[in-house]
């Protein structure tokens, strides 16, 4: 994984995207990690993985509870906001 410096992203923005398109890049501020910035397709990759492993973890608890639709949806318009 490639390393830059806040203001080498910056600066290198361009170049930063190009490489984020191969692999995630990580920035740094005063020596330490703060983000990582990686492709639209890896981003949605990592949020599938995460939504199937919620959904085993559910699924092998065995207190899953009644599914209640509407009140699902409510709350991802109010989070949506």
């Amino acid at each position: 994984m490639d390393i830059y410096s806040a203001s080498d992203a910056k600066r290198e923005f361009g170049e930063v995207l190009m490489k984020s398109q191969k692999a995630p890049v990580s920035v740094t501020r005063n020596g330490k990690p703060v983000a990582v910035i990686l492709s639209d397709s890896d981003y949605r990759d990592l949020k599938i993985q995460a939504l199937r492993a919620a959904v085993i973890e559910g699924e092998q608890s065995g207190d899953a509870g009644v599914l209640d639709m509407e009140a699902i949806r409510q709350k991802a318009k109010q989070q949506a906001k």
